[in-house]
Order: structure tokens, then sequence, then C-alpha cells
């Protein structure tokens, strides 16, 4: 009797063996995945190439200006330049105007001299 029962219940397990429902090798995940990757990487491209696009719009609009103020500069440049020679020559009112761009971080740093400054200015204050 012993054996009839682990015979019978081997035939239980391969009804339960062939009843398991078959495994399918369906793609259809890995496809969805790939398709979201696939429109988000151009969803993104698209919008890297318009805002590129509108980069380069900007930049050509403020060429012009870009232009006008190199040309400011320059002037200013050879404003200062030529006042400095003239503070240097001893002119009081160019070695006032030298001094107020001075002060205003705007001087020549080359020939023209930086004014003095007082001595209770460039006294050292103790550390606390």
């Amino acid at each position: 009797m012993e054996n009839e029962i682990k015979i019978d219940d081997s035939s239980d397990n391969a009804e339960e063996i062939t009843s398991a429902p078959m495994a399918t090798h369906s793609n259809l995940p890995l496809i969805i995945t790939l398709v979201a990757l696939i429109t988000y990487f151009g969803f993104q491209t698209v919008a890297l190439l318009a805002e590129r696009g509108n980069l380069g719009q900007v930049k050509a609009s403020q060429e012009g200006p870009l232009q006008e103020a190199q040309k400011i500069q320059s002037q200013f440049r050879a404003l200062v330049t030529k006042t400095g020679e003239l503070a240097d020559k001893g002119h009081t009112g160019a070695k006032m105007v030298m001094e107020g761009l001075q002060r205003q971080g705007m001087g020549m740093a080359g020939p023209a001299k930086a004014p003095e400054k007082s001595s209770e200015k460039t006294e050292a204050k103790p550390a606390k």
C-alpha cells in the first residue's frame, strides 16, 4: 500500500507541472520602454534645437549694440589718455578730473599719477 500511495503522489506532481500556465515570451514591456525613451530623447532634441535657434537670434540682435559699446569705450579711453596728458603737464582742471575718475576706478593705470591719500586713510586699524 505504501507503494501505491507513493505512485499516486508522483502522478499528482506530474499533473501540477502540466497544469501550470506556460510562460509567454512577450517583449511588449521592452518595446513600450524603448518607444518611450525614443520619444523622450526626440522631444528633448527638438526643444534644444529650438533653444539654440533662439539664442542665435538673441546673439545676432546684440551685435550692433556691442559694437557701439566698444566704439564708445575706445573713445572714452582716448579721452582719458588726453586728459591724463594734460594733468601731467600741470592743468589743474585735468588733475581734478583724473582724481575723480581714479576714485571711481576708471582712471588710467599708466603714466597718470595716483592721487595721494591722506595719512588718516592709510593708517592700519588694530584687529580685534
